[in-house]
């Protein structure tokens, strides 16, 4: 596959994603494509997961790789006093690429309430969650207590497990009968305008 075709048929793909907020299905890929198979849309999928840029989880459901557009470092800044700084083209990256170990196993949540303020995450922040890594005390985690689902910080004492919120308001969960973790929060994303 020439490399300007490969890279359109990326763009198309990374073009639904952002359209729909999911990725094509098989069919979709095939129309999406001028395909006539089903199977021809298999194949290039293949080349597309190959290469890192779309990945399937284990019912074979398309997943994003790669996708996103890759963005500009410029360098970096100080946070704490000033300094001079100059403008210099670094290198590109993609922030999925950056914020992304395992694709298959990431997914986003948005945040509704105010218990994990005080560790700078907010209403309507986005968290990014990877269930597949294992918490250990001071992670932060989803988690499902007793049936309900929360997002606190994970603390484990001997063999007990607690759920601590980051606001005072809030009290120290310990669970009663059931624990579930769903994934270990990995980044947030906060959008400011």
């Amino acid at each position: 596959m020439r490399k300007g075709n490969f890279e359109d048929k990326i763009e198309k793909i990374r073009e639904f994603y952002f359209k729909n907020k999911r990725m094509p299905s098989y069919s979709e890929a095939a129309s999406l494509f001028g395909f006539r198979s089903k199977n021809a849309a298999y194949k290039l999928v293949g080349k597309l997961k190959e290469s890192g840029f779309i990945c399937s989880d284990k019912k074979g459901r398309l997943l994003p790789g790669i996708l996103s557009n890759p963005v500009k470092l410029l360098g970096s800044i100080s946070a704490g006093f000033p300094s001079p700084a100059e403008e210099e083209l670094r290198d590109t990256m993609s922030l999925d690429e950056y914020l992304i170990n395992n694709p298959s196993s990431t997914y986003l949540l948005k945040i509704d309430g105010d218990s994990m303020i005080d560790a700078g995450i907010h209403q309507g922040d986005l968290v990014l969650i990877d269930k597949n890594l294992t918490p250990g005390t001071g992670d932060i985690v989803v988690a499902q207590v007793d049936g309900e689902w929360t997002l606190k910080y994970f603390e484990k004492r001997g063999r007990a497990v607690y759920l601590r919120p980051a606001n005072k308001k809030y009290p120290v969960i310990k669970p009663r009968s059931e624990l579930i973790i769903g994934g270990v929060v990995i980044a947030n994303v906060r959008k400011y305008k």
